[in-house]
């Protein structure tokens, strides 16, 4: 392996630093994807739900609290904006805890989120240097023909510079992109998961929770 690698040459070394950063992200990405996956956001939103029942503010934050991840997250910060709310009309709360839980969920995606960029870079510069060093590799081979004649050795060693780095690049490329797919598709099903939650809590905090009435809701948070 460590001798094919060196016989693509100089165009070896973005591509290398192309695959050991890509795998350094889908490690990260992955191990935070597979944490998230072990909260049960159904039994969080229904836990939730029946603690505002009660009227238990506080113990619905120290659920959120509890249950770290980008639904629990974007939760909470609508019970804050809840508490901290002094005229808790149904308009007033759809309007302020709305605009708080969506402006927590931009910031919970972007964590979600972070550092796929790299991936999808990876996966498009990957092939490009790879068609770099497939160019090199054949001007190589032309330069040999023209110096010395048409010699099949050397000719060959810059057919195979140019065939490595091309295989390596398009290796690289699948093994960033096929995931970075996956991924996506994970965020995205968190991103809804996370609309859900809150139109869910939205339209309870406005619409049933004034009916049933609050305790000690100004330190549900302390």
């Amino acid at each position: 392996m460590l001798e094919t690698i060196l016989k693509g040459k100089i165009m070896m070394i973005p591509l290398l630093i192309c695959s050991v950063t890509a795998l350094a992200v889908l490690i990260d990405r992955f191990w935070a994807f597979y944490t998230n996956s072990r909260l049960d956001t159904r039994k969080l939103r229904l836990d939730i739900l029946q603690c505002l029942r009660r009227g238990d503010v506080r113990k619905a934050a120290r659920i959120c609290v509890d249950s770290p991840g980008p639904v629990s997250a974007v939760l909470l910060a609508g019970l804050q904006a809840y508490v901290d709310l002094d005229q808790k009309t149904p308009e007033n709360i759809r309007v302020v805890v709305g605009e708080a839980m969506d402006d927590h969920s931009l910031h919970s995606m972007s964590a979600v989120q972070k550092r796929m960029w790299v991936l999808s870079t990876v996966g498009n510069a990957a092939p490009l240097f790879g068609m770099a060093g497939t160019v090199l590799g054949m001007i190589k081979s032309f330069e040999t023909i023209a110096e010395g004649g048409m010699d099949p050795a050397a000719v060959g060693i810059g057919i195979a510079e140019a065939l490595i780095t091309t295989a390596a690049g398009l290796i690289i490329a699948l093994g960033a992109v096929i995931p970075y797919s996956f991924l996506v598709s994970k965020s995205d099903a968190i991103e809804l998961d996370i609309e859900e939650a809150s139109s869910e809590l939205l339209r309870f905090l406005a619409n049933e929770l004034p009916k049933i009435g609050v305790s000690d809701d100004h330190k549900a948070l302390n």
